[in-house]
């Protein structure tokens, strides 16, 4: 029996299942019904190293009663007031006031490709689907006034703050004063072409009295109900909630599955927090020297990740500062580099696991460098095949010098096989000493198919999660790379392409089960690939197609002409 044959059934079989677990495995759950919050105890926290401010504990709860109460109060009082204000720069229209940012659009990413398509909305205050970031302040003291999330005022009598030409910033201010001489200035700062939001708190005691508080940032969404299916690219891609802390590293969790993973209940200091779904997302990145209590919950039906704190006990005549960025945005891998965020860049998922995660960052990069020389993502792939290729060259001129040689030797393995009969294990044992005489490597062309599983996997996730690609044309009818071939051409012709290379491949051995396996699994890939993203099924064509070039010259050069059998086989004695 031909070993490769049969591992690259194998291999292929393996290819199909893991791609369909892993689209599988996200499915959206139904709406969760609202759970009893648990209760919670505080926990200690480092000390700030800033004027006026004492080692003060970090708060488990939010304000007395159920985790993240706060934040739901504050997002169902999230209606148009006088204090909300709309901020315009060349990449973000947000509607916001002073402790919440109410809607964000992405003027650079339209919903569709259709003229007029309005741009994608991030967050949103449509009743059907709230989607909120919140930051406010609270205290576990019930006497000391704080101004949560809506107790910001705005300075000044501007509504609607506009990035102008030649302007690289806007501040946007407000101020909340407590009648005990506290007053905090909040100044919010976006930034061109920058998603990331700036946050500044500066919190001043002019009164007779300590003052003690601290600051919560929270991403507060109804669930996201996605419609699942092998034809929606939003199918593939990770929905839920995900962090980075300096221990566990980078962590996350779809919020069907928070109560049986166990609830983040985690003192944290230099990480952040996010809101990931298909190719956008949003994320909290609290100051790096200061600490915060991240929890997860689900309160009255919605989905919050939070960070409480730090704590500050502000003494009279003293005062103290935080800062915090929120980002809302695509996942750009060159702007989310420079945050220089430690781990920002796993918002980028191209897998739940760490190695495969590896593989795809460095296939991205490769494929950015070439996109930067062609200034196309379609003919990037194929740049990125054409040096995938060179690179394994070596290894494929092995694996197919191999298979010219067993395919030379067929006549003798069919001899073989005639003459033992349904005895396999006489038949095994000779062919595998007939392989030895000649020094033929029956495995010799696995390793290259090892090497690109994992490739591919990687190159998967890569053309599925990277927005770059989104809406990105190749040319002709592909007009979407991470979308579906809408003409199914490109499934087609891998069709054709794994069917030639089937007839070149050598089958000594292979009994009549195998063979029909063989034949219809070019039609079983096709068919899968058919509801692939279109740049997916681009790079298996381009792959299989360079293979297939290079085992026929492969075969042309060093197959030579067939073996003969020896002798006559002896006929098969029967039962």
């Amino acid at each position: 029996m031909n070993q490769t044959r049969v591992f690259l059934i194998f291999a292929w079989l393996m290819v199909a299942v893991l791609l369909w677990m892993e689209w599988s495995r996200e499915k959206a759950a139904p709406t969760p019904t609202p759970t009893p919050a648990p209760a919670t105890t505080s926990a200690p926290a480092a000390a700030q190293n800033v004027p006026g401010a004492t080692p003060g504990s970090i708060p488990s709860a939010q304000v007395p009663g159920a985790p993240g109460q706060a934040a739901v109060q504050a997002q169902a009082s999230a209606t148009p007031s006088a204090q909300t204000v709309t901020v315009t720069t060349d990449v973000l229209r947000l509607k916001l006031d002073g402790g919440r940012v109410l809607d964000a659009e992405l003027l650079q990413f339209p919903q569709s490709k259709d003229e007029g398509s309005p741009p994608v909305r991030l967050l949103t205050e449509d009743p059907a689907h709230p989607y909120s970031a919140i930051s406010g302040w609270a205290s576990e003291d019930k006497n000391t006034p704080v101004p949560g999330a809506d107790g910001f005022k705005l300075v000044g009598d501007t509504k609607d703050f506009v990035l102008a030409k030649g302007q690289n910033e806007l501040q946007i201010p407000f101020v909340w004063t407590a009648d005990n001489g506290v007053t905090i200035k909040r100044t919010l700062t976006v930034s061109r072409n920058e998603y990331a939001v700036r946050f500044k708190d500066e919190v001043s005691n002019t009164g007779a009295a300590p003052w003690n508080g601290y600051v919560y940032r929270t991403l507060d969404r109804s669930p996201t109900i996605l419609s699942r299916s092998m034809t929606n690219p939003d199918s593939f891609s990770f929905n839920g909630a995900t962090w980075y802390d300096n221990d566990k590293k980078y962590q996350r969790r779809a919020f069907k599955d928070y109560l049986e993973d166990g609830t983040l209940n985690q003192n944290i200091t230099g990480g952040w927090l996010a809101m990931l779904q298909h190719h956008f997302f949003t994320a909290w990145i609290p100051q790096k020297d200061q600490t915060a209590h991240y929890v997860l919950s689900q309160v009255a039906g919605r989905d919050l990740i939070e960070a409480r704190g730090p704590a500050f006990t502000v003494a009279p005549g003293q005062s103290t500062s935080t800062e915090a960025r929120l980002w809302v945005g695509p996942k750009l891998v060159n702007l989310i580099a420079k945050e220089d965020v430690p781990g920002l860049d796993r918002v980028v998922d191209y897998s739940r696991f760490s190695m495969m995660a590896v593989i795809g960052q460095g296939l991205f990069w490769v494929l950015n460098q070439v996109h930067k020389l062609v200034g196309n993502w379609g003919w990037a792939i194929v740049g990125l095949v054409v040096l995938l290729k060179l690179v394994l060259y070596p290894l494929s001129a092995t694996q197919y010098k191999s298979g010219a040689k067993m395919r030379r030797f067929q006549p003798r393995i069919a001899q073989l096989k005639e003459r033992y009969g349904d005895d396999r294990q006489k038949f095994q044992t000779a062919m595998m000493e007939l392989y030895k005489k000649e020094k033929i490597n029956p495995m010799g062309g696995c390793l290259p198919i090892l090497i690109q599983m994992p490739i591919f996997f990687a190159l998967y996730w890569v053309l599925v999660e990277s927005v770059e690609l989104r809406q990105a044309p190749w040319f002709g009818w592909i007009q979407d790379l991470t979308a579906r071939d809408p003409y199914f051409i490109l499934p087609v012709i891998n069709v054709a392409v794994m069917w030639f290379t089937q007839k070149l491949t050598p089958a000594p051995g292979m009994d009549p089960m195998q063979q029909k396996m063989m034949q219809f699994m070019p039609l079983v890939f096709g068919v899968m690939m058919a509801f692939m993203p279109s740049g997916l099924v681009l790079y298996w064509v381009v792959n299989g197609g360079l293979g297939l070039l290079q085992q026929w010259w492969m075969t042309k050069r060093h197959g030579g002409e067939p073996v003969p059998a020896t002798t006559a086989p002896a006929p098969v004695k029967k039962k």
